[in-house]
């Protein structure tokens, strides 16, 4: 899942495993009697999203009046929080013979219900599931679309192999469209998965929405967006430029497209004032405010979800294989799994000509800031606490953290191996050697690839000092290595705090009594508008201050448009600069040696042995 651009909030083929679901649940000992040829219908009319829920019916074969126990998942992979979507259940319901005879049913624990048939036959449970957030993991609807995750609707027999397969059927209006990654069974509207982990892993979009698509790497994507005309024709261009330029050097990590199609789905709403992604195999859900659409943070949020396609999709540690939906599944793992991916997307944007190298190093320079205003933590640990969402001030630093790892790792091994071999060896080897035998990484997959990558060079103080421990990470020496450096910078400053809005505004919170700001008359509670002709979001929460102004002289004056109540004006800010973090910078005093790994790894390549 890829984190928020406006703040530091946690916004980012599953494997064929039959393992029974459960295991440890309150009803341990229940066991569902065996089902078979499964159908789930989803009734997504302008009936229903108008009352916004979705109809949901699950029908499948039973030889016994053995009692059926079927479960809701708690948690959609990739969100690392406990949803309970059981709680959006309502209108319980089991019926045999076609609807003829109504089923005795309970509930055996909070999202598990229990069903008696009558003998053998056909049985139908259906509900109601109510779809009013707005969230990649769960449902939403307007009168004209509906998102849902299958974690959301598709009910799995309790204590029962996730192995079997199953048909969705999509009853809507005629003139709506479905967007999913799910295979199309042959009828219309009718789609199929192997087994229950594929099943939960393709979201659907239903309804009125803009769609196309074109050859990336030589297989289909599609990019979906609703509501219609969010994407002007530019934007979209924008759009499909930044993701043909982004897949290749993923690819290029792996050596293989795992996906027949991919689809990019895409909601602008104003609710929530930000921007996230969550992963799936072959798709991704992004949720954005209108001032995300061509934003800065836009091109990174694509790369991120896409990598996952192979980091945690498919390549993942071995506490989450298989994924269990009935619980939480912690692990130390994250800072690989979210904070390598966000490592992969900075790199294949450079790699693929979306950013420049300074471009490149500014990302890089600012979560080394982010992580210097933190209290010292252990990215193991940040890893672990995702799923409680801690309030000391590092929730989802894994991102960050994880992602210089990701970073120091790479120049480390570029550095033992003489550019022989680089942190793409390691996800490569690791992709072979565990996801295409169908199993998890442990510890000792994962630092025994990075050691072999660095000829034999060990990781344990590295482990013990930045990993499992709290020490800074050794930038001097790191990047010396690559002939870069940290230099001091400063910045054009205004002396506010703001707040993004959905419009690209801005809302000032704190005014600097001595700010620029405050000399130019600026007040809290004011809406700034724009910063020089440009939307204020990207004024603040990206370069665009720093871009348009460093290097002017102070003084100039900086034409701000503000909206106090419901009064319009331009006031005159005066160009101060403050002191800014250090920022990555190449070395001109950098050997060639240096340089010559430094473009290895901005370019992804290597030196042949």
């Amino acid at each position: 899942m890829s984190h928020s651009f406006a703040g530091r909030a946690v916004l980012l083929a599953s494997f064929v495993l039959a393992r029974p679901l459960g295991a440890q649940r309150a009803t341990e000992a229940l066991q569902s009697a065996p089902i078979t040829d499964v159908r789930y219908e989803i009734t997504a009319d302008r009936a229903a999203l108008g009352a916004r829920k979705l109809h949901v019916a699950t029908t499948f074969g039973v030889t016994s009046a053995a009692p059926v126990v079927l479960s809701l998942p708690a948690w959609t992979p990739g969100a690392y929080e406990i949803a309970n979507f059981a709680r959006d259940v309502s209108g319980f319901g089991a019926t045999q013979g076609g609807g003829r005879d109504s089923l005795r049913w309970d509930k055996a624990d909070y999202d598990t219900w229990r069903v008696w048939p009558k003998g053998a036959g056909q049985v139908t449970v259906s509900f109601d599931f109510l779809a009013d957030t707005l969230d990649n993991a769960m449902a939403w609807t307007r009168p004209d679309f509906a998102l849902f995750n299958g974690t959301n609707v598709f009910l799995y027999p309790e204590g029962r192999s996730t192995d079997f397969a199953s048909r969705v059927v999509v009853k809507t209006e005629p003139d709506f469209l479905i967007a999913t990654g799910m295979t199309r069974a042959g009828a219309p509207r009718t789609f199929k998965a192997a087994n229950y982990h594929e099943l939960v892993d393709m979201p659907f979009f239903v309804g009125q929405f803009d769609l196309d698509s074109a050859s990336v790497s030589g297989k289909t994507v599609r990019l979906a967006s609703y509501p219609r005309g969010t994407f002007t024709p530019a934007a979209r261009t924008t759009a499909w430029d930044q993701i043909k330029r982004s897949i290749p050097p993923e690819v290029l990590v792996f050596g293989e497209v795992p996906w027949d199609s991919y689809d990019v789905m895409w909601i602008t709403d104003s609710i929530g004032g930000g921007m996230s992604g969550l992963e799936h195999s072959n798709s991704h859900v992004d949720v954005s405010i209108p001032a995300g659409i061509g934003s800065e943070f836009q091109p990174r949020l694509f790369a991120h979800e896409i990598f996952h396609a192979w980091n945690v999709k498919r390549l993942r540690p071995a506490d989450l294989v298989p994924y269990r939906y009935d619980r939480s599944q912690p692990t130390p793992w994250l800072w690989v799994s979210e904070g390598i991916t966000d490592y992969y997307s900075d790199l294949a944007m450079v790699r693929g000509g979306v950013v420049d190298a300074p471009g490149f190093y500014a990302l890089t320079s600012e979560k080394i800031n982010n992580i210097a205003q933190a209290p010292p933590f252990s990215v193991e640990d940040a890893s672990l606490n995702a799923w409680i969402k801690v309030r000391d001030g590092t929730d989802a630093l894994y991102y960050d953290k994880g992602s210089l790892a990701g970073f120091l790792l790479d120049v480390m091994i570029r550095d033992a191996s003489d550019n022989h071999n680089s942190l793409d060896t390691v996800m490569r080897e690791l992709y072979r050697t565990t996801y295409k035998q169908g199993r998890g990484f442990t510890a000792d997959d994962w630092w025994g690839a990075v050691q072999r990558a660095s000829n034999g060079r060990s990781y344990d103080e590295f482990k013990r000092r930045y990993i499992d421990g709290r020490e800074p990470y050794p930038w001097a020496t790191a990047l010396e290595a690559v002939g870069l450096r940290l230099q001091a910078d400063s910045v054009p400053r205004m002396g506010v705090g703001v707040t993004p809005l959905p419009d690209g505004g801005a809302r000032v919170g704190q005014v600097v009594p001595t700010g620029a700001a405050a000399s130019a008359g600026l007040k809290e509670g004011d809406v700034i508008v724009s910063v020089n002709g440009q939307p204020a979001v990207g004024m603040f929460f990206g370069t665009g201050l720093r871009t348009m102004y460093a290097g002017k002289p102070v003084g100039t004056l900086i034409p701000v448009v503000i909206k106090r109540g419901e009064e319009t004006s331009t006031i005159q800010v005066p160009l101060r600069y403050g002191a800014a973090a250090p920022r990555i910078v190449e070395d001109p005093g950098a050997s060639a040696r240096a340089m010559r790994l430094r473009n290895g790894l901005l370019r992804g390549t290597t030196t042949p042995k």
